[in-house]
This record gives structure tokens, C-alpha cells and sequence, in this order.
């Protein structure tokens, strides 16, 4: 009955080291903050989209070419 106690009390230990002082389990915090950052990044991405494939993208990306032009010499 020995080994059955040590098994017992490793069980206890296992499950509690997932729980703060205070009782609650917060493990599956993780997730939820990837689902948080998954979210703001697939915002983030559609407005990126948005503004780059519109007038103003255009503008931006012919701005941003003629300036390097100009700085490598060749426009």
C-alpha cells in the first residue's frame, strides 16, 4: 500500500501544479491569447490589404520606388 499512497500524493502534486494560490486554473489562458493575437493579426492584415490596393496604395508603393531609384542613382 506504500506505492499506492506515493502514486496517490503525485496525483495531488500534478494536479495542482497548473493552479496558483488561489484556487483557479489558468492553463488555458494560452489559448486564449493566441485566439486573441490570430485575431488582431487577421485585422491587421485586411486593413494592410485594404489601403494597399486602393489609390493610396498605389501612390505609396510608386513614392517608395522612385525614392529608392533616386537613391541608387538610376532615376
Amino acid at each position: 500500500m506504500e506505492i499506492d499512497r506515493e502514486t496517490e500524493q503525485q496525483h495531488e502534486q500534478v494536479q495542482d501544479a497548473g493552479a496558483p494560490e488561489g484556487g483557479r486554473d489558468e492553463r488555458g489562458i494560452t489559448t486564449a491569447e493566441y485566439a486573441v493575437g490570430t485575431a488582431a493579426g487577421a485585422g491587421l492584415a485586411g486593413l494592410l490589404f485594404k489601403l494597399l490596393t486602393g489609390g493610396f496604395g498605389d501612390n505609396l508603393l510608386k513614392t517608395l520606388f522612385d525614392h529608392v531609384l533616386e537613391l541608387l542613382g538610376i532615376g
